[in-house]
């Protein structure tokens, strides 16, 4: 019997991405709106990317496609 494949959470594929040795990648939180008190440097930090931390890794592979 044939094994049932398992659908992409639409939701994760737009927010996470897989780099090339498998990890999972995503934007930091916190740019979206209220910057004008954040100073200069934690807005320059928060423009890359983060990983995710591998607590959470395992909750993350079923949800990206391969």
């Amino acid at each position: 019997m044939a094994k049932t494949k398992r659908k992409t959470k639409k939701s994760v594929t737009k927010r996470f991405r897989r780099t090339a040795r498998g990890k999972i990648k995503h934007a930091s939180v916190g740019r979206g709106h209220l910057l004008g008190h954040k100073s200069r440097k934690r807005k320059r930090q928060l423009r890359r990317g983060k990983l995710v931390s591998g607590a959470d890794y395992n909750r993350f592979v079923g949800l990206l496609p391969r």
